[in-house]
């Protein structure tokens, strides 16, 4: 296995000290980097793991923090911060931006070769990221399929590939109708993935707390989404890439 490292980084975002998780690959030469967001309950082991095993295969990794270096277990906690994040652009730009920024400033990381990937709340900031123009070389999600505001998909600059479960109640057909709807009008190179019988965060293993209802974890589906994130890095932002390119 190839050996990383990882550290701990502080940030400020949203009025908190944000505490993210950067993971290294081996070397010293630049590398292509990914923005890393988490579901709305905020940054987990569960996507430290994940930025681990980008840096595995090659990339700069920085799992972002949603809500100050707080998980939030209480499911009402959660949503009377999430649903009014999700409500605001603009503050969500802020907090993809603040990462982004310490993203780029780390000496390996190549600033023109970063895509963004995330789950849930933290898949919608990297969905504003593309809206506001931000150069990406991709944009992954699951459990995301937010809207924006009228006009504003036009900027993004990157292909789009998002996965819900079919029978995730959050985010229902008419929500995925919209999303493709907006991507489409918009001329954005966009796919969805659908996972047959799935639920909401069903990529994200089982929890010891309550959760709001909806969620479900389906272990193959997990990792056929997780392949499907791989497979667009491999795609749009190649390890191998040459940064003059």
């Amino acid at each position: 296995m190839t050996t990383i490292t990882t550290r701990t980084v502080e940030y400020p975002a949203d009025g908190l000290t944000m505490i993210g998780h950067l993971a290294l690959p081996a070397g010293v030469d630049r590398r292509p980097a990914v923005l890393l967001g988490p579901e709305g309950m905020g940054l987990s082991d569960v996507e430290r793991r994940r930025a681990d095993a980008l840096a595995e295969l090659g990339y700069m990794a920085l799992a972002f923090d949603l809500h100050g270096g707080r998980y939030l277990s209480d499911p009402e906690e959660m949503l009377a911060r999430c649903l009014p994040l999700l409500a605001d652009p603009d503050r969500m730009r802020s907090i993809g931006h603040a990462a982004l920024d310490v993203l780029r400033t780390e000496p390996r990381t190549d600033p023109d070769r970063i895509a963004a990937v995330g789950y849930g709340t933290g898949g919608a900031v990297g969905l504003e990221l593309g809206r506001d123009g931000v150069n990406l070389r991709a944009i992954g999600t699951v459990n995301a399929l937010t809207t924006g505001r009228p006009g504003e998909a036009a900027r993004i600059r990157c292909p789009v590939w998002a996965g819900v479960g079919s029978e995730d109640p959050i985010m229902p057909p008419a929500q995925r109708n919209a999303f493709t709807a907006e991507m489409q009008d918009a001329g954005v190179d966009w796919r969805l993935a659908v996972y047959g019988g799935a639920l909401h965060a069903f990529h994200h293993p089982p929890v010891d707390h309550p959760t709001v209802p909806g969620v479900g974890y389906h272990p193959q589906h997990a990792q056929r989404a997780w392949r499907d994130v791989v497979d667009l890095l491999a795609e749009c932002l190649p390890v191998t890439e040459d940064p003059g390119a």
